[in-house]
């Protein structure tokens, strides 16, 4: 049974323990398992289902902490869309709730006893090889989960993982659509290609043009609406000198600490699995080979030729050392029931029969407290400095409602006020760049009514107030200030125009037959022999365009014209449309998993359309 855990552990279930383990990891102490909070706190209801305001924030706060782990130095809170973080998140919220709920209406389940198995076997919870309850504690610790909440969020991921895997093994493809889909990825197309380059160099743009496109487009050179503000900013880093830790505080986390340490059993089993024998059989079995044990023979030898746990057998049934709370209720009784070298009667769990062996006791290594100080202070100062950061943000929002600039409250609070550069609603610089910052400087209350703002969270570590010390109103910017940049734009646009003209009446004349001669200022034709679809010589673009084009007719080829992105006009010769070199059984192979893949891709999105189009979604 182990075995079989372990094979599967290569697939899906691998990557989803694994692909979690790391993200959570990286992001310490975000807590994912919360409980539903009050129908005042909803952010979304989802068939009945509550997803309360506080998960919706954590949900926030790990999309945020993601970003910076992947962006590292380039991390700029700033930067970050506050508005379009919440929506993401809640759209995730609600894309996991629909998954499990989809996961129970089709019946699936994923055990306590074989999420406790794929614990054991997780290498991230491992230590030379075994699993370790110590390292567990550690890491879920670190998390910010405790066991429970760890093990019910492994239980959905789990049920999600089983979810997909069991619509993508559902997914199947023909021989026929392998085989169509490398002829058309091996096909190979020649062609010829003309350009028609947007020469702005004969282009001369009148005053009086500037002048009118000015008068009938002045909407376009509005000079943007701005503000200057000032802001006080409270940063959580200056209170960490503020804290002070004693060692009366300390000895109470201490305490509690080591009280998670506990004894380690190394347990050896000979399992015999359900099948058409009865229980009766079973343990009749089992209790035969008790007898042999006791008789004096090898307990690791009948383990391996009889145990039916194939993982566990080839080490003699050995299962390493663990500690409570890791194997079935069952178990873990009749284990810490035994004395070393005994063996137990026979004990019957949700995996089958089991005959168990206590081979080893390990006392828990307890470590002193000078050890683990520096751990514990740093836990612990981390505690008192984000309780002093909530008390100063609260009474920084409580003098900016009651002052009517920030001076008074940057003087009680020993802050600076700082002033920013002008910016629009498109914002600007640094801290002028963050959405709520935006918003909030643009909003009635700060900008019409001079108003201070509510402290602003920019991110987990930065609160910001503000006021608008200028407002600057939009005004059409004069034509002499733009004048340079619309005399480029307008001769580019011409330059573009007048490509297009000559490069379409050229498309309509070979259409007709004729040859006419090539304006001046354009390349000749140039061949390409047997393009595939990731030829290198040209832009995508003029690659995609070949391949859709419609084969040639006989001795009549295929034309096609188009402006590209630099202004110039491309037209296309299609001459020939050859089949490729036949696929070989590997090349087949990788072709028919690539259409399994993707078609099991879009079977699932489209499970998750169905979830979403008959779900009862209401936002908050």
């Amino acid at each position: 049974m182990l075995q079989n855990i372990r094979d599967n552990s290569q697939g899906w279930i691998a990557k989803t323990i694994i692909g979690l383990i790391v993200v959570l990891m990286a992001l310490t102490g975000v807590d994912a398992i919360v409980n539903v909070s009050s129908d005042r706190n909803k952010a979304a209801e989802v068939n009945g289902q509550v997803i309360g305001i506080d998960e919706l924030a954590r949900a926030v706060d790990l999309q945020r902490r993601q970003l910076q782990q992947q962006l590292g130095e380039q991390f700029d809170a700033s930067q970050l869309d506050e508005n379009l973080l919440r929506s993401s998140a809640l759209d995730g919220l609600i894309e996991r709730t629909l998954l499990l709920q989809g996961a129970e209406q089709a019946g699936m389940r994923f055990s306590d006893t074989a999420l406790d198995q794929l614990l054991l076997i997780t290498p991230e919870f491992q230590q030379d090889g075994r699993f370790s309850p110590e390292r567990f504690d550690q890491m879920i610790r670190q998390m910010g989960y405790s066991r429970l909440q760890f093990r019910q969020l492994m239980q959905q991921e789990m049920l999600m993982g089983q979810l997909q895997a069991g619509l993508a093994g559902s997914h199947f493809v023909t021989d026929e659509e392998v085989a169509a889909f490398a002829a058309l990825e091996r096909q190979t197309r020649s062609f010829d290609y003309l350009t028609l380059k947007a020469d702005a160099s004969n282009i001369q743009i009148s005053e009086q043009q500037l002048a009118d496109y000015y008068a009938a487009n002045s909407a376009e050179f509005m000079s943007p609406e701005q503000v200057v503000i000032e802001y006080l900013e409270l940063k959580k880093d200056a209170f960490f000198d503020q804290v002070e830790i004693s060692d009366d505080e300390l000895q109470p986390l201490y305490e509690q600490e080591i009280a998670n340490l506990g004894e380690q059993r190394r347990a050896a089993h000979i399992l015999l699995e359900f099948s058409s024998r009865s229980d009766e059989e079973l343990r009749t079995q089992l209790e035969a080979l008790r007898e042999r044990v006791m008789a004096g023979e090898d307990f690791a030898a009948l383990a391996r030729e009889f145990s039916e746990d194939t993982g566990s057998a080839r080490e003699g049934g050995d299962l390493g050392f663990a500690g409570q709370g890791v194997y079935d209720p069952a178990f873990e009784e009749s284990l810490f029931a035994l004395q070393v070298g005994e063996v137990s009667a026979p004990v019957k769990t949700e995996f089958g029969w089991h005959l168990i062996r206590l081979q080893d006791v390990q006392a828990a290594e307890v470590p002193t407290l000078e050890a683990l100080r520096p751990q514990l202070e740093r836990e612990l100062k981390a505690q008192k400095v984000e309780q002093r950061f909530v008390e100063v943000t609260k009474q920084l929002e409580d003098a900016a409602f009651e002052s009517a600039d920030l001076q008074q409250p940057a003087q009680e609070l020993g802050l600076s006020v700082q002033e920013s550069e002008a910016f629009g609603r498109d914002g600007g610089q640094g801290i002028t760049a963050n959405r709520q910052v935006i918003q909030a400087a643009f909003s009635d209350e700060v900008l019409l009514e001079a108003a201070n703002s509510a402290p602003l969270e920019l991110d987990p570590d930065t609160v910001v107030v503000l006021r608008v010390k200028e407002h600057r109103k939009s005004s059409v910017r004069p034509l002499e200030a733009v004048a340079e940049a619309l005399r480029s734009q307008l001769t580019q646009q011409q330059a573009a125009e007048r490509a297009r003209e000559q490069g379409d009446a050229l498309l309509q004349a070979l259409r007709r037959g004729e040859t006419p001669a090539l304006p001046a200022g354009s390349t000749a034709w140039a061949s390409v022999e047997g393009a595939t679809r990731d030829q290198q010589l040209l832009e995508p673009a003029v690659i995609d365009s070949v391949f859709r084009m419609p084969h040639p007719q006989g001795e009549t080829p295929s034309l096609l014209g188009m402006t590209l992105a630099s202004g110039d006009y491309l037209l296309l010769r299609l001459s020939a449309v050859a089949e490729g070199a036949a696929a070989s059984e590997e090349e087949l192979g990788l072709y028919r998993r690539f259409l399994a893949n993707r078609g099991s891709q879009l079977d699932f999105q489209s499970y998750q359309r169905q979830l979403r189009t008959q779900a009862d979604i209401e936002r908050f």
